[in-house]
């Protein structure tokens, strides 16, 4: 069965879900912020505004201070006033916060700080605040504020630890180098692609070692290098999306899909994949799936081409890696032919992540020697007719089919006529690591028979090998997968 052949077509972002709360940066430079109460948190806000500019006013006795507050107040970081709030001290803060246990007293804040126009925040308890102020990643001047609307503050510092790992203590230092260079790039280049591609150069940079003087110099030359070729050719990324769970994409993977003007991107890819793109790239749906209406791959080189020397940067977002069975050769040869540059941003593809969910070693030294990929369909739908199956049945190998789920009788057939044992383990997979994802342990014998109550709509993968058998034997002793043919 050929492909029907279907044009590329573009799809609109997924407009952005509801948000529990607005996250807003606040300048407090030259404002006065009041903060009403002695105790540690106090504090604790009292030195989070005094850090981002703000003149702290604390109003509390001086017999309720801690020592926390007392030390601020000793560094002259917060100016102290020895009484109790009133109404009148809320008067032109640019925020007002309260550390209190006593409801009546935070009900009064509220609505005296309301009245005067600011918002205000009482420590602890959420329905009171008009703001939260969340949980910092500091790395001025880039700030990266997390909140959980008060729902679960441990989350959001479980999420800041995570966010801490992936950025470097120098990305500071470029932030800084960004804001210096920022009114030359305004002056020297134009709006929207020429920015665009300088900013790409920098950032390629600001997540390695801290900037020198010599990076400073080289990226102010490339404002007049990118000045000069305005009509640039771009450059095509040939990135992996993996099996479809987003948590599997490299970080490379996600930085192309945030520099990206133009996705074209396969059916397999997920949407919470397309949801780490950058929001203003056009997304054009190029799908091949085989025995189905697909793009002609011609249609897709030639858009790749033409959108390149548009000067745009293209990333063609394939299923798994893009280096096994997506045609990503064919697309680097005429890549390559018209002197377009081509980088790839390699991704798990489908037999390891089929492998993990399974805990089994597609090389356990006890069973398997090699492993190989064997693509189930040929350009036509049919099994392909060049296969060495006498080669392809080796009982110390672990293989692995691809697109054979409407295939997989035949391919039973050929292992077992070459040699291959009806007892030999079979693992099948479907939606590998999405949510649907489904897990079938059963063998040579009843390849076929099995595969008839899979969902051949759904992306499938065959293994076939004795490493399936260790993981077997466990299953039927725990009972750990939904399914097993036997």
């Amino acid at each position: 069965m050929q492909d029907v052949s279907r044009r590329p077509s573009e799809r609109k972002p997924a407009r952005i879900g509801a948000l529990s709360v607005l996250p807003v940066f606040l300048s407090l430079h030259g404002e006065h912020a009041l903060v009403a109460g002695g105790s540690e948190p106090a504090a604790w806000k009292a030195e989070l505004l005094a850090a981002a500019g703000a003149s702290v006013h604390l109003y509390a006795p001086a017999e309720e201070l801690s020592d926390l507050c007392r030390d601020l107040i000793a560094q002259g970081s917060i100016l102290h006033h020895d009484r109790h709030w009133s109404i009148n001290v809320i008067q032109g803060a640019a925020l007002a916060v309260l550390d209190t246990a006593h409801r009546s007293e935070a009900q009064a804040f509220v609505c005296a700080a309301r009245a005067a126009g600011v918002p205000a925040n009482v420590i602890d308890q959420p329905e009171f605040c008009q703001f939260q102020f969340g949980t910092i990643v500091n790395r001025s001047p880039v700030v990266v504020g997390i909140s959980t609307a008060g729902a679960a503050p441990i989350l959001g510092q479980a999420v800041r630890r995570r966010i801490e790992t992936l950025l470097p203590a120098s990305l500071g230092a470029w932030a800084a180098l960004a804001d210096g260079m920022r009114q030359t790039v305004m002056t020297k280049l134009g709006p929207g692609a020429e920015r665009r591609r300088f900013w790409e150069r920098f950032v390629d940079r600001a997540f390695g070692p801290a900037p020198t003087s010599s990076d400073a110099h080289e990226l102010a030359s490339s404002i007049d290098r990118v000045a000069k070729g305005t009509n640039a050719t771009g450059r095509v990324t040939l990135v992996g999306a993996g099996p479809g769970d987003a948590e599997l994409l490299t970080l490379k993977a996600v930085r192309a899909l945030q520099a990206a003007d133009v996705i074209l991107f396969d059916d397999l890819v997920s949407d919470d994949v397309l949801e780490l793109a950058r929001r203003e790239a056009k997304r054009m749906l190029v799908g091949k799936r085989g025995g189905r209406e697909s793009c002609r791959q011609e249609d897709i080189n030639d858009l790749m081409v033409k959108l390149a020397k548009a000067g745009k940067h293209v990333v063609r977002l394939k299923s798994g890696d893009p280096m096994i069975f997506g045609r990503a050769g064919e697309e680097i040869e005429r890549l390559d032919a018209e002197g377009i540059r081509v980088d790839i941003v390699p991704g798990i593809t489908s037999a390891l992540a089929m492998a993990s969910a399974l805990g089994v070693s597609l090389t356990h030294r006890d069973c398997a020697r090699s492993v190989r990929f064997v693509t189930g369909h040929s350009r036509s739908g049919a099994l392909p007719e060049d296969i060495d199956w006498k080669a392809v049945a080796d009982p110390a190998a672990t293989t692995i089919f691809y697109m054979g789920g409407r295939t997989a009788g035949q391919i039973a057939s050929r292992l077992m006529d070459g040699g291959l044992p009806l007892s030999t383990p079979v693992a099948i997979a479907t939606c590998i690591s999405r949510p649907e994802q489904t897990l079938r342990l059963t063998s040579l014998e009843h390849l076929a028979t099995t595969m008839r109550q899979t969902d051949l709509a759904s992306p499938v993968i065959i293994g076939v090998g004795a490493v399936f058998a260790r993981r077997r034997s466990m299953v039927h002793a725990q009972g750990e997968l939904a399914v097993v043919a036997s």
